[in-house]
């Protein structure tokens, strides 16, 4: 009940048409699509960089880290997100230092890599306000009903997508013609494209003074003891962690489906192209109901997926498969940005998407550490294995959810 009042008291949400968010979803979607393809090819860029030029793997290995590794920290510089007076230019000039340490990491890679690893760390600590920084400006510019929130969601869905395909693609593409420290390049000039175009979206005042702003373990606090942010953040962990599998599996199932082992790469375009086409789908047809039991759902949807294509006994119905899974883990990442814009505090809703978004990138990478460590003669077994822990935790989220509505039903 105390939940529920918490979201009255913000202000309850209708379910009407989506109300016109003029120009500003437009910049918002420019902005977030050019700056997350930077982040999401800069690692790319950096590994093909050291490779190219004769570099060892462990030092390739360790420059991508420098710039993948300090996302996790993001939680750290996130209470600026809700404490600053004018959040658009904190996010605009995390852009330009992303641009340009990685520009002045790149260039000076020949000459000391030692520099270059700090430079990345830099240009590492503020990519979370790239990613989940600059979503929490989203629920100010698409406007106050659920349903026009919803599809604006959508789009937010598939920059991410278009981050994490079209990023990489560039960097492979421009590499192979002029080079990856190019490539890179291209990538630092985006990011100072998106700050400008940051600093064009709708001005949004600060929740709350900056003495009001909780510290980063605090907010973790506040997520946990709320039913709805604290179902919202492990089902988050557990399908990011989960979803980690599939282009470790695809890579190993190449032999039992008897096809060449370049073909991985079909099944991994599939996910990211379903990917694509459930963020479009979420545009066209936004998500309806309760943010919190959509999201239990959707991983529920997401875990029988990852079974079927484990169950895949051969190529063609395995890509199905692959795609049918991105498809609905769109709509899954949906839900939970639902969530979080809907039952986080105004005073830290920077704050919890930038959780978020730094414990998804942990989950991920320890997925895909996990996958490979449990990988058997039997290629699909993490598939299996991830399927059923999102069940279990999904089955945890309705136990959870019905202990805290048991009081409110008690006379």
């Amino acid at each position: 009940m105390a939940e529920q009042q918490g979201q009255d008291a913000r202000g309850q949400q209708t379910e009407r048409g989506p109300t016109p968010a003029g120009g500003g979803l437009a910049r918002y979607v420019a902005a977030a699509a050019v700056a997350r393809t930077a982040d999401g090819g800069a690692v790319v860029a950096i590994v093909l960089m050291v490779t190219t030029a004769g570099g060892p793997g462990w030092l390739a290995g360790l420059l991508g880290a420098c710039i993948t590794g300090p996302h996790l920290l993001g939680p750290l510089v996130a209470p600026s997100l809700d404490s600053c007076r004018d959040g658009r230019v904190l996010i605009a000039w995390a852009c330009i230092v992303h641009g340009a340490t990685l520009a002045a990491a790149v260039l000076l890679y020949p000459v000391a890599w030692p520099v270059t690893g700090i430079l990345l760390v830099v240009s590492g600590l503020v990519g979370p306000l790239l990613t989940g920084g600059i979503s929490s400006r989203l629920p100010a510019i698409a406007g106050q009903d659920r349903i026009g929130q919803r599809r604006a969601q959508g789009w937010d869905v598939a920059t991410y997508g278009i981050g994490g395909t079209i990023g990489p693609s560039i960097v492979a593409a421009v590499s192979a013609w002029a080079g990856a420290t190019v490539a890179a390049l291209i990538l630092a000039a985006a990011t100072l494209v998106a700050a400008g175009v940051v600093r064009l979206l709708p001005y949004a005042p600060p929740a709350a003074a900056s003495a009001d702003i909780p510290g980063p373990f605090r907010t973790l606090r506040i997520m946990v003891s709320s039913g709805r942010l604290r179902r919202m953040l492990y089902l988050t962990v557990t399908v990011a962690f989960s979803v980690a599998a599939l282009p470790i599996t695809a890579v190993a199932s190449a032999a039992m489906f008897q096809v060449q082992p370049a073909a991985a790469g079909v099944l991994t375009a599939a996910y990211g192209l379903g990917g694509l086409a459930g963020s479009a789908a979420v545009m066209l047809r936004p998500l309806r109901g309760d943010a919190d039991r959509l999201v239990t759902r959707l991983a529920v949807l997401v875990a029988a997926a990852l079974a079927v294509a484990a169950l895949s006994v051969s190529f063609v119905p395995a890509v199905a498969a692959y795609a049918v899974a991105g498809l609905l883990n769109s709509y899954f990442f949906a839900a939970t940005l639902a969530a979080r814009s809907e039952f986080a505090p105004p005073h830290v809703r920077g704050q919890v998407f930038v959780w978020v978004g730094a414990l998804k990138i942990a989950a991920g990478s320890a997925g895909t550490v996990a996958a490979g460590a449990v990988m058997s003669p039997e290629p699909r077994l993490p598939l299996f294995l991830v399927s059923a822990f999102i069940l279990a935790v999904a089955a945890a989220s309705v136990l959870d959810r019905r202990s805290a509505e048991w009081p409110e039903a008690a006379p």
